[in-house]
């Protein structure tokens, strides 16, 4: 059995399986583990190159609208391999290659491999994701054993809100500065088992450009940060997109200082265990007076410099 992930979130939880000796084949923006030990079979044509939220918003729309993709395969690299499957997605063919993409890629190798589309709408889904990768690579039992690890943090949080009594908290998380996005699929369903609501968010659904207005009235009491594809050094150098809107510092979570980035794979191109980490983060930053930083995660995350030090 030889696999091929095109899909980061993919690559994650078969290295959290210890899988990883199956698979051959990884994306540009694959794990670091895999990027050192694996061969880059996707690349975009957007690689190693900077732009600024704005630029990548319109260099992506007009890649759609034209029915492009920025993404392309190594078909020679990929017929070397000759995996018998490919783990791909559909869930957004802005920050992956899709499935039709993939189609495009493989139809030519003289060994077709199994497509396997791993398209989550919300946080189960994404478990069940990992059933189904284990099973496509025969290591069903290696998958349960490690979502029965990863229910059993979920069950740690929220034990501990109950214990406590601790108040929902009315929250944002913002997958994209310029223009902002909300957030949606699995993550208002971490913001769930953190403690909070995000009454912005569209769970199981695409995350929509949202009017600054309707944040204005929601009002949340803590915002977190946190664009796609991006570390919070990226969105740190960005904050002026938000900082500099009218009524910005009018907002309940500017004023209580509850503004915080976010590393991305906290939250969207995720895998099981980094949703459960960002589910962990959360909650400490909810509720900080009830939950510690998590351990080894404390360089995901960290509060908003105030504004006179970033504009």
């Amino acid at each position: 059995m030889t696999a091929s992930s095109f899909l980061p979130a993919a690559t994650q939880m078969i290295y959290d399986m210890g899988l990883q000796h199956l698979l051959e084949g990884v994306t540009f923006e694959c794990p670091p583990a895999a990027l050192a030990e694996k061969q880059k079979v996707v690349r975009c044509v957007l690689e190693g190159k900077q732009y600024s939220s704005e630029e990548i918003d319109r260099i992506f729309s007009a890649s759609k609208a034209q029915g492009k993709s920025l993404y392309y395969v190594d078909e020679p690299l990929l017929a070397a391999i000759a995996p018998d499957v490919i783990f791909t997605q559909d869930v957004c063919e802005v920050c992956q290659i899709d499935t039709h993409c993939t189609q495009q890629a493989v139809y030519k190798l003289p060994k077709q491999p199994e497509l396997v589309s791993l398209s989550p709408n919300n946080l189960q889904d994404v478990f069940n994701c990992a059933i189904t990768i284990g099973k496509a690579l025969g290591e069903e039992v290696a998958a349960y054993r490690y979502l029965a690890g990863l229910q059993q943090r979920l069950d740690a949080v929220t034990d501990r809100l109950r214990a406590n009594r601790a108040p929902l908290r009315r929250v944002m998380i913002m997958e994209w500065m310029a223009p902002v996005y909300n957030c949606g699929h699995w993550i208002p369903y971490q913001v769930a088992y953190a403690g909070g609501v995000d009454m912005l968010s569209n769970p199981a659904g695409d995350s929509i450009v949202t009017p600054w207005e309707k944040i204005l009235r929601y009002d949340p009491e803590v915002l977190v940060v946190a664009p796609c594809g991006f570390l919070t050094g990226r969105s740190a150098e960005e904050l002026h997109l938000l900082t500099r809107v009218p009524g910005w510092e009018q907002l309940q979570a500017v004023r209580n200082h509850e503004v915080y980035l976010a590393d991305y794979d906290l939250f969207t191109q995720p895998s099981a265990s980094t949703l459960v980490d960002g589910v962990e983060v959360l909650a400490h930053l909810f509720h900080p007076q009830v939950f510690n930083a998590p351990a080894g995660l404390e360089h995901k995350f960290r509060l908003m410099e105030p504004v006179s030090a970033v504009s």
